[in-house]
């Protein structure tokens, strides 16, 4: 008779019975009391750091037509400001051609996306 014990010996129960004991503590300590709320600039929100986590990877280097951020760059940009600020600032938050919307910033607030755009053009003049 196969007993609990017997079963926690073998290595793929051992391997088993961890994995069930982690879900079942991660699924009772899971906070849901509150709903996530992204309606303005999120608070401590740093754009320079945001933009080295979620925008520097195209924008330091030009992938697929990103206008480059840095001193000296603000040729790059002035094509897109001719449409306006906002303008921009929207094609940050739909995406265009190959940026994806949010430039997959997902946590970011449309304001925080204005910070980001205006850090990135202050950044490169």
């Amino acid at each position: 008779m196969l007993t609990v014990t017997k079963m926690a010996q073998a290595p793929l129960m051992k391997s088993i019975l961890v994995l069930v004991a982690a879900l079942y503590a991660t699924a009772n300590i899971a906070d849901t009391s509150e709903p996530l709320q992204l309606a303005q600039l999120s608070e401590g929100f740093n754009a320079q750091q945001k933009y080295m986590a979620s925008c520097f990877a195209c924008h330091s280097t030009g992938a697929a037509g990103a206008p480059k951020v840095g001193a000296g760059m603000a040729a790059e940009w002035a094509p897109r400001l001719e449409k306006g600020m906002d303008a921009v600032v929207a094609n940050s938050i739909n995406g265009l051609n190959t940026m994806p919307a949010k430039g997959l910033c997902f946590d970011c607030t449309d304001a925080d996306l204005r910070a980001i755009v205006e850090y990135m053009i202050e950044s490169s003049k």
